[in-house]
């Protein structure tokens, strides 16, 4: 942002300096009706003041534990601001925080953004908090506050980035993971809607060296781009999970299939005697992890450490409650693949029998 030399009697001002505050302004009185419409039972969802508040007993806890939980969107980032898809990464934003809460039982309560740019461009900002607020109903958390930081100097033009911030609540006896996760456990695994918001510095780089454009079109699904299959919000899980927390009682302990893959996000929940023993066979891998596998020459173990290969989330679950918790989820419109089964503790915490099809 160019500006001329202030004059003698005017003096310096804020937006010679680079910062708009009419912009923030503008911003903030855009996004009050998104914010508004993410409103639930503990918190209005006026934004304006020094800090969110948010009510406990409102909410209907009786002797609840709070969790929390921060992440950002990572390189994702960039494919949206070079693509200018800005619509759906605060959806993102928001699975990556409460997908993390609903794994502890918790039910996220509400959510506060930061958004950093160099210089503030009102309708981006508003196309991202409109994500976000998206992300919020799908979960059921209130959007209570955020922060917008106009920081020249910092950021290339155009370029911006993403941290969200979420608390959620569970009663103190419906902590998970529970300690009674045990050999003859069942795994299913919830179908992930894509590449979610993990190994994007792998994806730009395969795209790098294979010379292609977001605007290619993606040979794996007829009518999008590579660009569009690529921004494929990540799938929340919240609902449908705490839908089968309250109607089962079978539910032991949820793993978050984020960076890292199955290999090392699922032995977080897992106790020192049990491994996870996983049919790679039984995963339907979707047509972008064969693409990505096939273009940049990724062998399969590295692909299962770097990206979620079609699970976004793992349940275990007792053998006798299965088939109900998979029919809870299936009713609120989940995909659910039984994966494999917990084992007593073997030379890995993941063991993997036959191979990912990454045929298609």
């Amino acid at each position: 942002m160019s500006h001329s030399k202030p004059s003698e009697s005017n003096g310096l001002t804020y937006a010679d300096a680079g910062v708009d505050i009419d912009a923030g302004n503008a911003l903030v009185d855009r996004i009050k009706p998104l914010v508004k419409a993410t409103a639930r039972p503990g918190a209005d969802s006026d934004i304006g003041g020094f800090g969110g508040l948010f009510d406990l007993k409102g909410a209907g806890f009786k002797d609840p534990v709070l969790v929390a939980a921060n992440d950002g969107v990572g390189t994702k980032l960039k494919i949206a601001i070079e693509t200018g898809q800005h619509r759906t990464v605060g959806i993102d934003l928001v699975a990556m925080c409460v997908n993390d809460l609903v794994v502890q039982g918790a039910e996220p309560l509400f959510f506060l953004d930061y958004f950093a740019t160099g210089a503030l461009d009102v309708d981006t900002a508003t196309d991202v908090v409109a994500g976000i607020a998206d992300g919020c109903k799908q979960s059921g958390a209130a959007l209570i506050g955020g922060e917008t930081a106009e920081m020249p100097g910092m950021y290339g033009d155009g370029d911006y980035d993403l941290a969200g911030f979420s608390v959620g609540a569970v009663e103190r006896g419906s902590i998970l993971p529970r300690k009674d996760v045990e050999t003859g456990d069942v795994l299913l695994g919830l179908a992930s809607s894509g590449v979610h918001s993990n190994g994007y510095s792998m994806v730009r780089k395969i795209m790098e060296l294979a010379g292609l454009s977001w605007s290619d079109a993606a040979p794996f699904e007829s009518g999008r781009t590579l660009g569009e299959v690529l921004m494929e919000p990540t799938r929340i899980y919240v609902k449908p999970v705490l839908a089968a927390l309250r109607a089962t009682t079978g539910i032991k302990a949820l793993a978050h299939i984020t960076g890292g893959g199955l290999p090392e996000n699922l032995p977080r929940v897992l106790p020192e005697k049990c491994s996870a023993r996983i049919d790679l066979a039984s995963i339907s891998v979707p047509g972008v992890f064969s693409w990505l596998a096939k273009t940049g020459g990724v062998a399969e173990h590295e692909m299962l450490r770097t990206f979620n290969c079609g699970v976004g989330m793992v349940i275990v679950v007792s053998a006798q409650e299965a088939e109900a918790v998979s029919r809870s989820v299936e009713e609120a419109g989940e995909t659910v693949i039984a994966i494999g089964h917990i084992t007593d503790a073997g030379a890995e915490p993941v063991l993997f029998d036959n191979t990912l099809d990454l045929s298609a």
